[in-house]
């Protein structure tokens, strides 16, 4: 086997492009592609607990909690104590960061066009299977469960 029949290369290296196109697009509302993730399930559902974040996300703890203090920093979102846990919060979209919906989508918008410009959307569910099935057989590699 040679590097060019590593198939991880090959996703890491097309991750790596569209990651650095996407954050390109988000300069100029001070973004990071993730944090922008985060946005988006706000913008779908304002009121969301760190721990939705974590698991939709598949980030860790801190990661999160480094992304919320950074767009609770740039005012774009607002912590509020949960009635029904004191122990936790849930994640509130401010005033600004609902205004930059109708500035960050687009942006997104194009950048998802861009990327997949000249693909079929049944190529599009095809490689989402795909990339699917490769998880599966990862998660299920008996290797990988005793890690």
């Amino acid at each position: 086997m040679n590097l060019n029949d590593n198939i991880g290369i090959e996703i890491r290296k097309l991750h790596l492009i569209i990651s650095n196109y996407a954050k390109k697009r988000l300069e100029p509302f001070n973004l990071a592609t993730e944090q922008s993730l985060i946005l988006l399930m706000l913008w779908g559902q304002d009121g969301i607990s760190p721990n939705k974040f974590v698991s939709q996300l598949n980030k860790d703890k801190a990661s999160i909690a480094r992304m919320i203090a950074s767009l609770e920093g740039k005012g774009y979102i607002k912590k509020v104590d949960d009635p029904t846990d004191k122990r936790t919060f849930k994640v509130h979209l401010t005033d600004e960061g609902k205004q930059l919906e109708s500035l960050v989508v687009p942006a997104l918008q194009r950048t998802h066009k861009n990327v997949t410009a000249g693909i079929t959307e049944n190529e599009l569910i095809e490689l989402r299977r795909i990339f699917a099935k490769m998880t599966s057989n990862i998660l299920e590699e008996s290797y990988f469960k005793n890690s």
